[in-house]
């Protein structure tokens, strides 16, 4: 009788795509995403009470003071506790796919093999990093534009008029992205093999390939990231401006209305990198679900 030297995987006959390692390591993930969530709720409340602290501190009132103080305590743990468990949790979650990637390629050489074993981690990273970042994006963005609009609603219209113009930005470099992006990983793909030729010229002509197709895009990243950073200032500056010119403020209103327009756009500005994200991920999806060698 032979034992099979193939590695198990808990993700054996499924899809090496997000699903897949979502519908096998749901609890782990919830865990974690659950965890990000009262951290995003705390830190929401976070400029608010900075805004209430510094009014009730004027006015020897030292309630606020306290009430951020605790919030504060409270992400100090939780932020610890989550790290902590984050790097077990996705930890199995790598090991699973290296696993699964490896029993369903046989016939994809070495070379291949080892970037796509890359590539496939990135899945795994994605869900540890990116997801629970840009989750937590959207929620900063939908506070402030709700805390906002209930100090004027003016001022929630000016954000999410700047959020409109951030995804007409991405959304015409989108394909562009994709197809860098394919570029890019096809490069990647040949680089064990190149090295095991030992040939210098080959070697300088792959690594100048790969330096062109990075250049490639990260000049894309600048000029997307150029734009629409110039579009969320410009509601940032237009909300201070309103401010102090069309309302009856306190310095501690303003400090509230100016932390939650800056708030805003630190969170909208993690929803093109998701999206960039996401197109990379497409192509190496397809790449790594292919069982035979890519030319």
């Amino acid at each position: 009788m032979t034992v099979s030297s193939r590695p198990v995987s808990r993700l054996e006959g499924r899809a090496l795509n997000l699903r897949g390692i979502l519908s096998v390591f749901w609890p782990r993930i919830g865990l974690t995403w659950a965890m990000t969530l009262i951290e995003v709720m705390l830190f929401g409340l976070v400029p608010l009470l900075i805004g209430w602290a510094i009014d009730g501190l004027l006015a020897k009132d030292f309630t606020a003071f306290w009430q951020l103080a605790g919030v504060l305590a409270a992400l100090i743990v939780l932020g610890t506790l989550r790290r902590v468990y984050d790097t077990r949790a996705y930890g199995v979650m790598r090991v699973a796919l290296g696993k699964a990637l490896a029993a369903r390629s046989p016939d994809v050489p070495v070379s291949q093999l080892n970037a796509r074993m890359d590539m496939g981690r990135e899945l795994v990273d994605f869900l540890e990093e990116e997801a629970p970042e840009s989750a937590t994006a959207v929620l900063h963005s939908l506070v402030a534009i709700v805390i906002l609009a209930t100090i004027n609603p003016m001022l929630a219209l000016s954000a999410i008029a700047a959020f409109v113009g951030m995804i007409a930005i991405y959304a015409l470099a989108h394909q562009r992205f994709v197809s860098l992006n394919k570029v890019l990983n096809s490069q990647k793909e040949k680089q064990v093999g190149i090295l095991g030729t030992r040939s210098m010229p080959r070697l300088g002509a792959h690594l100048l390939s790969l330096r062109r197709a990075e250049v490639r895009v990260s000049d894309t990243e600048g000029v997307v990231y150029g734009l629409i950073f110039t579009v969320l200032l410009g509601a940032v500056l237009f909300n201070l401006y309103y401010a102090t010119q069309s309302m009856v403020v306190t310095a501690g209103l303003v400090f509230s209305i100016v932390a939650y327009s800056w708030d805003f756009v630190e969170s909208a500005l993690a929803l093109p990198m998701t999206l960039q994200s996401l197109a990379r991920l497409s192509e190496i999806v397809t790449r790594i679900n292919q069982n035979e060698a890519s030319t």
